[in-house]
């Protein structure tokens, strides 16, 4: 079907709320129309983007009548850039709209409601939500008419590479070096064949890992080499998949502390840990006080990845079997235990089609702790919350399935939903974490 054309020119728009996204939300003659860049109770002019049966899309082109929560992004390519969608929103009322998304999806999708809503995980300071970002992986292109090569994130609503000279939300090791970044790709024979960028730092390290779909020159890694010791950068190159990352040069371990204490788990360039440092550390700490841990207590935990809730818990005392679906992060979550001195019994294991006979299943359990990524622990739920642990903390990078899975907890399983708040892990994003604490009397 031939898609519709969007009226031409600016159409003027009363915005009554957000969406999903963080756009603003109007009717126009009753039609649904999304608005990007508006804020709920401003008047604004704005351009269609697409038209469809039932919503339209638009762009806000100017601001007639201003919301008192609207502040000036930081950014310069805000409005450009997919990487942030909501640096016009004061950071306070950010979290408002999260914890609005996340006890609206709760009701709509899982018809349940929480006894208490927890005070919201923040940035300790007003700085603390810029340059938070330990991990990302940015677009790399050669294009002759803008100079040469470009990095960033994604444009909006497109595939093209925003040419970034500074992220304000990246480590500022990294975001603040992209021009010296985009002038290295320039200089190699192979300018057009660097299609990204991987971004992984620790407290002590920043590793980059470049992803070449031709053989580097010697000259190239002489260069490469180069401005990773200059600009203090270990430098990694990938020819293929994840398993083809290998280090240029020596360099050291990538570590950081999971929950603030003397522990250090250790990671690879490509490994998922959570962006935002403080917020994840913060997280975990709230997720073991909430499981109200005693010693001897024994834990499941879903979605281990490398340990960042397993090592913890032990350290707390807890019995705890982890359950994770990809060998290298079990195998590295084995390491981090042995390194640290703690003991935990990982397990490799698909969690969206384990059988109820599985091994690790016959233990009994008192307490649950799952972090699903964003489909959720649907499949795995109904096995687990049958064997009636007392307590299951929930954690959640997508309101919409913690909404549906809360609903099969309570009403079919006897739970209820005790408490759950919102953790401000990507600041200036529409992006919703959470956790969710449910309880069996």
């Amino acid at each position: 079907m031939r898609r519709r054309k969007p009226p031409q020119g600016e159409f003027a728009a009363q915005i009554l709320d957000f969406d999903q996204e963080g756009r603003g939300f109007a009717r126009i003659d009753g039609k649904a129309t999304f608005i990007a860049d508006a804020l709920p109770g401003e008047r604004v002019r704005f351009r269609y983007l697409h038209v469809g049966k039932d919503a339209d899309e638009g762009q806000c082109v100017a601001v007639e009548k201003a919301s008192p929560h609207r502040v000036e992004p930081r950014c310069a390519h805000f409005g450009v850039c997919g990487g942030c969608s909501m640096q016009h929103l004061a950071a306070p009322q950010q979290i408002v709209f999260k914890q609005k998304q996340l006890l609206d999806q709760l009701e709509r999708i899982g018809k349940v409601r929480p006894q208490s809503v927890a005070p919201p995980i923040v940035a300790d300071t007003a700085e603390g939500v810029w340059g938070y970002r330990r991990r990302a992986r940015l677009g790399a292109k050669r294009v002759a008419k803008k100079g040469g090569a470009i990095i960033g994130f994604r444009e909006r609503n497109t595939h093209f590479v925003t040419p970034l000279t500074r992220c304000e939300v990246l480590d500022p090791r990294v975001g603040e070096k992209l021009p010296a970044l985009r002038a290295l790709i320039d200089e190699l024979s192979i300018p057009d064949r660097v299609p990204q960028v991987e971004v992984a730092c620790s407290p002590e390290r920043v590793a980059l890992v470049f992803r070449l779909l031709d053989p580097a020159s010697e000259n190239d890694l002489a260069r490469l080499a180069d401005f990773g010791s200059r600009e203090r950068f270990d430098i990694y190159l990938q020819t293929g998949g994840p398993a083809t990352i290998r280090p240029l040069t020596e360099v050291q371990p990538l570590e950081y502390s999971p929950d603030g204490s003397a522990l250090r788990l250790r990671f690879a360039p490509s490994d998922f840990i959570q962006v935002n440092g403080r917020i994840s550390e913060r997280t975990v700490n709230q997720a073991l006080d909430w499981l109200e841990l005693a010693a001897g207590d024994r834990v499941l935990e879903l979605f281990a990845g490398l340990g960042n809730f397993s090592l913890p818990l032990a350290a707390r005392g807890a019995q705890v079997i982890a359950v994770e679906g990809e060998a290298g992060l079990v195998q590295r979550a084995r390491e981090n235990a042995r390194r640290n001195g703690v003991d935990v019994r990982f397990e490799k294991a698909d969690l969206f089609e384990t059988q109820a006979d599985a091994p690790w299943l016959q233990p009994a359990f008192d307490k649950l702790l799952l972090d699903p990524p964003r489909a959720g622990a649907r499949e795995i739920l109904p096995i687990v919350a049958g064997r009636r642990p007392r307590r299951i903390v929930y954690v959640s990078c997508h309101p919409g399935t913690l909404a549906r899975d809360a609903g099969h907890l309570v009403h079919e399983h006897g739970y209820r939903l005790e408490r759950v708040g919102v953790m401000d892990m990507f600041p200036h994003t529409s992006h919703v974490e959470s956790m969710a604490l449910f309880v069996r009397d």
